[in-house]
């Protein structure tokens, strides 16, 4: 069974008689799908049917074939394990919430079972759904090892005073759920939708980015990923992770951005796997802490994308350094197209490119440069979030919003040394890359 507190209700309505929707979005995956599992207790307890649904918006803001056909080859994926148990899954394309809205009429469902995104288009779309039926809407936190609203119910300062409130939680939450079993045959509804090999060629789709063809899609291919990272390289995450000359990282941000693979299942493998402590430990802050602080950051900051959303202190800081001089301004095209004075952001600026990903260490410096080279922090931060959107696999992502404030506007950071643009903002610079790693080797790579 799942845990109450996974659970949140979108509305006071009751559950009805009728087949239960599971709204699939951001948790795009079979096994340790909470939501899913939840969805199929309630069809089961009611004696009714499950349909799962996924609505592919092609108009979805930053997104384009990069993104889509990773997460459609995906989903051919869950298509096919869902089959296996008798469950049907139903796509559909357009506007998300009015589509699924006359679906689940269409449906006379009696309960309606979604996943927790706390992006602020997202719960639009939610929100939405839920005042516009007249039945129980239930949303399911599938995706952070301990629930968001749980975990605490405001905007955290910094991973400081959210690692407590989680780590208190933790225990309770780090489970592996039974297999599924299938549903009975005679259950099963026969209802078609739109097909996932034919939207790959849908022509409403953005094609202007390549798609990545050597980066495998899917939960299978996400539990491959892991085993590698376990086997040869968590020993060594915490010594050589912040090397980006060094293939030390997990590679899992794409497989836990669609929700292809469950937080709490690559967390209960590293911790099983008896590997160095402190490589487990450092694993684990990333997982846990740091990605479950960016989902309390863009659930209780709806400004988690603009300057508005800065702590008070560097809002403030940036008002006296807006007129500062920068010696070098850039547009977006000439970073777009790694067109700067500095060899190494164009490298990390190359990587993202042609590749979907760029180093950690490096999506900092890429992101304070954007700061230092743009005419304001509005400016810096619109080209961060349209390049990373773009470019990015694991892009359109509370991490990656996080992140980009966390570099631009010293968000869950403190204040530093003052100096010209930056201000109080912490400072990163290309000497200060040159003592960490071998920055003539990167450049040659990229």
């Amino acid at each position: 069974m799942i845990q109450n507190e996974r659970l949140f209700q979108l509305n006071n309505l009751p559950v009805k008689k009728g087949p239960v929707v599971y709204w699939m979005s951001r948790d795009q995956r079979v096994e340790n799908n909470e939501a899913l599992i939840y969805a199929l207790d309630m069809a089961r307890q009611s004696q009714q049917t499950l349909v799962v649904v996924f609505c592919v918006d092609t108009s979805y803001p930053g997104a384009n074939i990069r993104h889509f056909s990773f997460m459609l080859l995906g989903l051919i994926e869950v298509e096919t394990l869902l089959n296996e148990k008798h469950i049907p899954l139903v796509v559909l394309k357009g506007n998300p919430p009015q589509k699924i809205v006359d679906f689940v009429r269409e449906m006379n469902a009696g309960h309606l079972v979604c996943d927790f995104d706390p992006l602020r288009i997202k719960q639009k779309w939610l929100y939405h759904v839920a005042k516009s039926l007249r039945i129980a809407v239930t949303e399911v936190d599938a995706h952070n090892v301990v629930p968001c609203r749980l975990a605490s119910a405001k905007v955290e300062y910094g991973a400081y005073t959210l690692r407590p409130k989680i780590n208190r939680l933790l225990p309770s939450f780090l489970q592996e759920y039974e297999v599924i079993e299938p549903l009975p045959k005679h259950q099963r509804i026969q209802i078609t939708g739109e097909s996932l090999e034919k939207l790959l060629y849908d022509p409403d789709i953005d094609h202007s980015v390549a798609e990545i063809k050597d980066v495998k899609a899917g939960t299978i291919a996400a539990y491959f990923v892991l085993q590698d990272f376990i086997e040869h390289k968590l020993d060594f995450y915490s010594t050589k992770r912040n090397d980006p000359n060094e293939d030390f990282q997990s590679g899992l941000s794409p497989y836990l951005h669609f929700g292809q693979i469950s937080a709490a299942e690559v967390a209960i493998d590293v911790i099983r796997s008896g590997k160095n402590a402190a490589s487990v430990a450092a694993f684990l802050e990333e997982l846990i802490v740091r990605k479950e602080l960016s989902d309390n950051f863009c659930l209780y900051n709806s400004d988690y994308d603009n300057i508005k959303g800065f702590p008070v202190w560097a809002q403030e800081n940036f008002r006296k350094h807006r007129s500062d001089k920068r010696e070098y301004l850039y547009s977006l095209k000439e970073f777009e197209t790694a067109n700067t004075h500095d060899e190494l952001w164009n490298a990390a600026q190359r990587q993202m490119v042609k590749t979907a990903k760029m180093h950690g260490y490096m999506r900092m410096y890429w992101a304070k440069k954007i700061l230092e080279w743009t005419a304001s922090p509005e400016e810096a931060m619109r080209a961060a979030i349209c390049l990373n959107d773009k470019y990015m696999l694991d892009g359109r992502d509370p991490n990656g919003y996080a992140g980009i404030a966390w570099s631009i506007g010293g968000v869950h950071d403190r204040a530093w040394t003052s100096r010209p643009v930056f201000g109080k903002v912490r400072y990163m610079n290309y000497n200060g890359c040159k003592r960490k790693f071998d920055v003539a080797k990167y450049i040659a790579r990229n």
